[in-house]
């Protein structure tokens, strides 16, 4: 039975690294999750408090950057309040068009919420592309977190 509860650990922290990039899945949390049940499987001998205890800081860490990067990038360049509301429903719009859509269709809500807003496609584009930007490099921060929890349960693991 452990060795299923330990296949099941570990994917559910594989999952959670693709669901760093796909926002459909909750990656962090994922991971985090894998991690938990890991360290319960060995009673949390080898996996113990600090260890879970680094990696949920850092869950929390990778949870609140998903919801802030592209907002204060798009608020960095500018953006009025429709541009904000163009990108979130461009994230959620992303979610259900594919991995293409997770990507483009931020930036294509926040160019057409500024827009709207100003009627100047300088500027539209400018707060769409910064999105873009805070979206992209709030998901490589995300990777970063996720690499290290999974480096911190690996260390708890290995290290005695």
């Amino acid at each position: 039975m452990d060795i299923l509860l330990w296949v099941l650990a570990v994917a559910m922290m594989l999952v959670g690294v693709a669901g760093t990039v796909l926002p459909a899945l909750p990656g962090v949390l994922l991971v985090l999750a894998g991690i938990v049940l890991a360290a319960w499987i060995d009673q949390f001998q080898k996996i113990g408090p600090v260890a879970l205890g680094l990696c949920t800081l850092l869950a929390l860490a990778g949870v609140a950057l998903d919801y802030v990067a592209s907002t204060v990038a798009a608020q960095r360049a500018g953006a009025s309040k429709y541009g904000l509301i163009g990108a979130a429903l461009g994230t959620v719009a992303g979610i259900f068009a594919g991995l293409v859509g997770v990507f483009v269709l931020p930036l294509v809500g926040a160019a057409i919420g500024e827009f709207i807003a100003h009627r100047d496609a300088l500027r539209a584009g400018r707060v769409g592309i910064a999105t873009w930007l805070g979206l992209l490099a709030g998901t490589v921060a995300k990777l970063a977190i996720v690499f290290s929890m999974i480096g911190v349960f690996a260390a708890a693991l290995l290290i005695d």
